[in-house]
């Protein structure tokens, strides 16, 4: 809700800001927030061309897939943050 994302120019996604329901993608629930931008590592290797961020989640596209991590129905088959 409070968090913001952004791509590199080789595709790498960094974020920032409140992540107390792991929208942030660092691994954690961050309830204190991440006040610089931090590089998501869980995405490394791949190359983001556009993100988005929800109010509680965040979305990664690739040339061929789509990545979402943080809290709701993110279409894993689950409700698992």
């Amino acid at each position: 809700r409070e968090h913001s994302l952004a791509i590199t120019a080789d595709g790498a996604v960094w974020s920032w800001g409140q992540g107390g329901f792991g929208q942030l993608g660092h691994g954690e629930r961050q309830e204190q927030g991440q006040l610089q931008p931090k590089k998501v590592e869980a995405l490394a290797g791949q190359r983001i061309v556009a993100v988005s961020a929800g109010s509680y989640h965040s979305l990664a596209i690739t040339a061929g897939s789509l990545w979402s991590w943080g809290a709701g129905t993110l279409g894993h088959g689950d409700e698992q943050d």
